[in-house]
């Protein structure tokens, strides 16, 4: 994330990109200046003034607390001074009274309101920061250069407001060569991101430590495992984990498991390819396999782009039901660089979908060979 979508206040007490005092100070002046006018020109200014006592109301919402005291305070002053300096008005002392202590109460409730809804939204800054620095350690920024693969890409979650989603993919350096995992938690909300959480953490203790990818899909799969068994002592279902794991290193071929995860697509001159790979069970479900995870080779010389996604892209759908053309568009951008790719099919998965909803996660990872090893 990508991205941070966070605002810091200016200072304690202060609302998100609260308008400056000079805009506040002419906003007032000219609200007041006519509701005076119509006041004079109706010849009923006591009742006219009663939306003056709106301009606090206002100032609540989107000021500062010192610039809705001072809009409360130009109110009462502007009140006070229209209605109880005339004497021979024709006006009841009662009626300018009430107006008075109306206008004098609503300024406290909207000075008492601007402190409590800059309370809530300094919380909210709290927990979105706090949330986009667990997202910085769990899925880390991309892009993510090691001595073999620069990774590049897109990661968007379905709710927008949500920093982390069911999609993963992490990148480690291990003697093998690096090693790419990208995957796709069954089902969403919190206890998906929670399997999410556990299969990344399996896969950064022991990407590193285990020389052979099916030892590493093994550990990954005990980690989902162990995180149903917890989720099932806490009511919530258990989940499983589609997952495909690359391990580049000096050689022109690459070694990939596929845990029925979408295929990868390797982008060379013109050409698209799909290598065939083996399809496994997801994670979590190693025991209903018949047999143990297959290591897969296929090409990945110099120059070329492995994209690797989720199905997030692949079952983007049009309004008619039609899915998105992922070969065709791949087709069309097989001579875009390889850190903007990913960006190019995001942003046209989105406009093939029109105003459709999104209903899953996207994740679109661009890798391509290291500098250092061309």
């Amino acid at each position: 994330m990508p991205r941070s979508h966070l605002k810091k206040l200016a200072r304690p007490g202060e609302a998100i990109e609260p308008p400056r005092d000079t805009e506040v100070v002419i906003a007032a002046a000219v609200v007041t200046v006519l509701v005076l006018a119509l006041g004079v020109l109706s010849e009923s200014l006591v009742w006219l003034l009663g939306l003056l006592v709106f301009l606090p109301g206002a100032a609540s919402a989107l000021c500062t607390v010192r610039q809705t005291t001072f809009v409360s305070a130009w109110t009462a002053a502007v009140v006070i001074a229209a209605v109880l300096l005339p004497e021979d008005d024709g006006q009841p002392w009662l009626d300018k009274i009430l107006m008075v202590l109306l206008t004098l109460a609503l300024g406290a409730s909207s000075v008492y309101a601007c402190h409590r809804r800059i309370g809530r939204e300094r919380e909210m800054l709290r927990l979105r920061s706090t949330a986009a620095a667990m997202q910085r350690h769990i899925l880390r920024p991309l892009p993510m250069l090691t001595d073999d693969v620069l990774v590049d890409g897109v990661y968007e979650p379905v709710q927008e407001e949500r920093l982390v989603g069911g999609d993963i993919y992490d990148v480690v350096t291990s003697p093998w060569g690096t090693r790419v995992l990208i995957g796709d938690v069954q089902g969403k909300g919190l206890p998906a991101v929670g399997a999410a959480f556990a299969v990344i953490g399996a896969f950064r203790a022991t990407a590193h430590r285990e020389p052979t990818l099916t030892a590493l899909v093994d550990a990954l799969d005990a980690s989902v495992v162990r995180h149903n068994s917890y989720a099932a002592q806490t009511g919530d279902d258990e989940r499983f984990v589609t997952a495909l794991i690359v391990n580049v290193d000096a050689h022109e071929e690459v070694q990939a498991i596929n845990c029925g995860h979408v295929l990868p697509q390797v982008l060379r001159d013109s050409d698209v390819i799909t290598p065939e790979l083996t399809s496994g069970v997801p994670l979590g479900l190693a025991d209903l396999a018949a047999e143990p995870a297959t290591v897969d080779w296929f090409a990945f010389p110099p120059g070329a782009t492995l994209l690797l996604t989720t199905d997030g892209l692949t079952e983007t759908r049009a309004a008619d039901g039609a899915f998105y053309p992922v070969a065709e568009s791949l087709a069309r951008r097989v001579s875009l660089a390889p850190t903007d790719l990913p960006r190019a099919l995001y942003d046209d998965a989105r406009a093939f979908a029109g105003k459709e909803d999104r209903h899953d996660d996207v994740a679109i990872l661009s890798v391509r060979r290291s500098p250092y090893r061309l």
